[in-house]
């Protein structure tokens, strides 16, 4: 079985879901999960060249159980970075705000159910804050990107924060986050990208 490859732009400009061509049979399953070419050609094509010539140089990956929340975390210029995020065990809600200045939606955010079965992944380029709730009992996250992690340039802001309302998918209470993330600044208070 085939199941068709896609890029489909978000609501928000520039944040892309990717969805690769999965062939299965009685062995299992393959599918190319990065081709620098293909990237390029279609993102470039949806959200412009400029955007799209993410050269990726570091490779993520995490652990997580039911009701962690990643984020919302982004890297101050000059080392901002793009990702493409996947989970290769369970399920997550992967979440991405627009913190580009004079951006239309700016202060907004995207969210998508990314998973080992969907096999879906998430570009969040320049100029936005991730995050993520982990959906299912254990999560594996695998995410690439465009620059080194620096401690130094470390930002981030409140996964709660009411201006920005996010619906992470989970209750409250349910909720386990490190305690830097449960003190972060609110969206007035978060570093905007000139991109």
């Amino acid at each position: 079985m085939d199941r068709s490859s896609g890029f489909q732009e978000t609501e928000i400009a520039g944040l892309v879901i990717i969805q690769p061509q999965v062939f299965e049979d009685g062995r299992g399953y393959f599918f190319e999960s990065f081709s620098q070419r293909r990237f390029e050609e279609a993102i470039g094509t949806m959200i412009g060249t400029a955007m799209s010539t993410a050269l990726f140089v570091q490779d993520n990956e995490s652990k997580s159980s039911y009701g962690v929340v990643r984020g919302l975390h982004y890297q101050i210029a000059p080392y901002a970075q793009a990702k493409l995020v996947r989970v290769v065990k369970g399920r997550i809600w992967d979440v991405a705000v627009d913190l580009r200045r004079g951006s239309a939606t700016f202060g907004k955010y995207a969210g998508v159910e990314l998973s080992e079965a969907n096999k879906w992944q998430f570009f969040i380029p320049k100029g936005f804050a991730h995050g993520f709730a982990v959906l299912s009992e254990e999560a594996v996250v695998q995410y690439k990107c465009d620059d080194y992690y620096m401690p130094q340039a470390e930002g981030g802001i409140s996964f709660d924060d009411p201006e920005l309302a996010i619906d992470w998918k989970i209750p409250r209470e349910d909720m386990v986050l490190s305690p830097k993330d449960l003190n972060r600044p609110g969206l007035r208070d978060a570093y905007v990208f000139d991109v």
